[in-house]
């Protein structure tokens, strides 16, 4: 007992002090000297960023960093939201083969917060039908932030049999189960369509004006009967998204230049988003689209089993592609964060506004020799790539590359545990365990 007390008494005093320390601070965490990029505040400059509460405290010059518990030097490094992505396949686990209700899709959580990813949108894997196995099985499940567009097909986007069954794209019941998870299902899908008929689309539209969200296309099928400028300029509504704008499968650009329609289409609201894929985006389409004034309106991936091991790989990587093809960062990011919070309807997202989820992403841009390869394999070199150093979800340290966040092992007290509970670097006296004494 007396050797223990020895060893305890200490920590407990010191653990007292550390908890009447963090009872006096203003902040839990100060992000200190970061290079802050924030569409919605048009802020681009050097901040500092305090957090409380899991909750974004105060943006400024300067904070006093004797107010804040812990302190993290990012100078050099970019401070962002949250990273968003639009366009993903989460609904694994069912074991259903060469599904993306199934085998294909990836569950979150192993991928997300290494790339600065807080949020991401579930692309049409279920529908009407299998949402709630889907919410349950994981949305509910990950730590990840999962919202979703519903799939107009009521089975959800499981094949060819299943996603090309007009009998089974209706719009009530989609509406109707949006309506009952608002905020969570933030728009309506329709994929991978092979016949000449707008029966999905019109279907997805009518779902969507019904609980008032978006509706994302991925157009299927190149068809003459429903070409892709009469989907854009006259079937989508303002605010509905058009994927895989970069794809060159459905006449994105015709005679080596954008389609007018696309110009026709942004212009009255028609959202257009990368979606990358594992066969949606071609380096011929994209570098003269973007050099003929059509940049994304938000940067996505459609992670899935397929095209995280191809060209896309994840979402910094596609940031860095639109990076190296001259898009300026300002850009990149607010089309990574603040553009698709908006495009879904969740502004509470996407930015560092006083009293807004503390959700932040940390990152480096590194300067080196780099290849980024397309759909077909064909590779651009480039100069710069991102990397997240730190991510942070409701204010809580989720990915931490380097360790910036941690005290260095040879300052820890004999008998500490680092747990990182509650608030930062918290610690937990540990009983010193010696060999028993021989008999």
């Amino acid at each position: 007992m007396e050797t223990l007390n020895r060893h305890f008494l200490p920590t407990l005093i010191l653990f007292s002090a550390t908890c009447l320390f963090a009872q006096q601070q203003q902040y839990d965490l100060l992000l200190q000297g970061g290079h802050v990029i924030d569409a919605k505040n048009n802020l681009d400059a050097v901040r500092d960023v305090a957090i409380r509460d899991g909750k974004i405290a105060a943006v400024a010059q300067r904070i006093d960093p004797a107010q804040a518990l812990k302190v993290v030097n990012v100078n050099g490094l970019y401070v962002t939201p949250g990273l968003i992505d639009i366009h993903v396949h989460v609904y694994a686990g069912t074991g259903e083969p060469r599904s993306y209700a199934g085998d294909n899709s990836l569950y979150p959580d192993g991928y997300t917060f290494r790339v600065g990813v807080t949020t991401v949108a579930d692309a049409g894997c279920a529908g009407w039908r299998n949402f709630e196995d889907f919410k349950q099985r994981v949305i509910d499940r990950s730590k990840t932030r999962i919202l979703a567009f519903i799939n107009i097909v009521g089975n959800g986007m499981r094949g060819g049999k299943f996603e090309n069954d007009q009998t089974d794209m209706q719009a009530k019941p989609t509406a109707e189960m949006a309506m009952k998870y608002k905020g969570t299902i933030i728009g309506v899908k329709t994929a991978h369509y092979a016949g000449p008929e707008w029966t999905p689309v019109e279907q997805a539209v009518e779902a969507g004006t019904i609980a008032n969200i978006p509706v994302m296309v991925d157009f299927g099928s190149n068809r003459k009967e429903r070409p892709m400028s009469e989907l854009v300029t006259k079937k989508l509504r303002p605010g509905d998204i058009y994927t895989h704008c970069y794809s060159g499968l459905r006449d994105e650009l015709v005679d080596g230049k954008v389609n007018p329609a696309m110009f026709e289409a942004r212009k009255r609201g028609v959202i257009f988003d990368a979606g990358h894929g594992g066969g949606s985006f071609a380096w011929r389409i994209a570098v003269p689209a973007l050099k003929q004034g059509f940049p994304p309106d938000s940067i996505s991936t459609d992670i899935h089993i397929g095209s995280m091991n191809a060209g896309m790989k994840d979402m910094l990587n596609v940031m860095s592609k639109f990076l190296v093809m001259g898009l300026p960062l300002k850009d990149v990011i607010a089309d990574s964060t603040w553009h698709p919070a908006r495009e879904i309807q969740r502004e509470d997202l996407g930015n560092l506004s006083a009293g807004s989820v503390a959700d932040v992403t940390i990152l480096r841009v590194e300067r080196g020799d780099f290849g980024y390869t397309d759909m077909y394999g064909a590779r651009l070199k480039g100069n710069q790539k991102l990397v997240a150093e730190l991510t942070l979800k409701d204010g809580k340290v989720v990915y931490d590359l380097n360790g910036i966040t941690r005290p260095d092992w040879t300052t820890l007290p004999p008998g500490y545990l680092q747990t990182g509970d509650a608030k930062w670097d918290a610690v937990t006296p540990v009983p010193v365990r010696r060999p028993a004494a021989k008999q």
